[in-house]
């Protein structure tokens, strides 16, 4: 039993990807970081999160948040629900004064949230029908705290992984037990320029010439990907050991098979990882992007030694933190050579063997 013990699971991952661009700046170049003194290519956290969050729509039964400015339709939506006899127009109303007595901000003529909010279903229904049951005693203060503390239980998933935050109310935030970091690639990159032109197809034979020219900037790069879960935090705001074990397998698995689409219908830049490490500490998370401050320079690829200075890394970390308590990991190339924790088939594998690990740890 886990009790007030601390526990973490760090994910990392290798992945190579061809030119693409697929998490760009303001003006459309892909971005990009500077570090060990050479530019990276750099997939923003925010991007990846966003597709982990669809990965998860996608290929699980969880239920999920929803993040958007229409809170107030969506509340309405839930009290109609539960009561048809609320017409669609008092149900906004209704949710309306529910959501202000909980402390949102509300743009009374677009019938907007002043930002974009966070909700799960679970709290949706439960602010419905609190505001049924007290639609005549919206403005007591006991009533306010009640319609505020319903928007801070029993969250969903993925607002208890990436956390909720409210800059006007800062008593709706929801702490993530998440961390995603920024992707970057493990040696030096360059930006290349794909100038394009388009035909028009019904141009005259006597009109040579585009109807169209174009420039698409883009890169390709060997990433390290970092995650980790605080799994004590999610067993706090979850609740349920067996829901928490299922949400940790489908985080792992999230973050490995998700992909950011920006670009992705130009470049078809639809590859898997080539290596996955799972560790589960007591102490505390511990990132292996160190391993390329000194970045990898090869005419042969990337990947191979890349993956290599990830597993030697894991071993230079145990002078300063506690070894892990388990290690899972695979790698496309097979037989990896060392011995760090348990060498996995497949990522199916994988997530059986962690699952049962949680098992025991909680």
């Amino acid at each position: 039993m886990l009790n007030n013990k601390r526990l973490f699971m760090d994910v990392h991952v290798i992945q190579t990807l061809p030119p693409s661009n697929m998490n760009r700046d303001d003006s459309g170049s892909p971005k990009t970081a500077q570090y060990g003194g050479v530019r990276r290519a750099r997939v923003s956290s925010q991007a990846w999160k966003r597709a982990m969050r669809y990965y998860f729509i996608d290929n699980s039964e969880e239920e999920l948040g929803v993040r958007t400015k229409h809170i107030v339709a969506y509340v309405a939506k839930q009290i109609c629900e539960l009561d048809n006899g609320i017409s669609y127009q008092d149900a906004m109303q209704l949710a309306e004064q529910a959501l202000e007595a909980a402390g949102l901000k509300i743009d009374k003529k677009e019938k907007l949230a002043k930002a974009l909010f966070f909700l799960g279903k679970k709290q949706a229904v439960s602010l419905a029908r609190a505001a049924i049951d007290n639609r005549d005693n919206m403005s007591d203060k006991k009533v306010k705290d009640v319609f505020r503390n319903l928007l801070g239980d029993n969250p969903e998933i993925d607002i208890a992984l990436f956390g909720r935050m409210v800059a006007d109310n800062p008593a709706l935030n929801e702490d993530a037990s998440a961390q995603v970091a920024h992707a970057i690639s493990t040696h030096a990159v360059q930006t290349e320029f794909d100038y394009y032109t388009a035909m028009d197809d019904q141009s005259p034979s006597d009109q040579a010439g585009a109807g169209m020219i174009g420039m698409i900037e883009y890169n390709s790069a060997t990433l390290y990907r970092y995650a980790n879960v605080a799994v004590h935090e999610l067993l706090r705001q979850i609740g349920d050991k067996n829901a928490v074990i299922n949400v940790l397998k489908l985080f792992t698995e999230g973050f490995s098979n998700s992909l950011p689409t920006g670009k992705v219908n130009t470049f078809a830049n639809q590859t898997v990882p080539q290596a996955i490490m799972v560790n589960i500490r007591d102490d505390r998370p511990v990132s292996l992007v160190s391993a390329y401050e000194e970045p990898v320079k090869s005419v042969e690829g990337f990947v191979k030694k890349s993956v290599d200075k990830m597993f030697d890394e894991l071993h230079r970390t145990e002078k300063f933190v506690h070894r892990p308590v388990a290690t899972f990991y695979m790698s496309v190339n097979g037989d990896s050579g060392v011995e760090i924790g348990k060498e996995e088939a497949d990522l199916a594998e994988l997530l059986e063997d962690l699952g049962k690990e949680f098992e025991i740890l909680l």
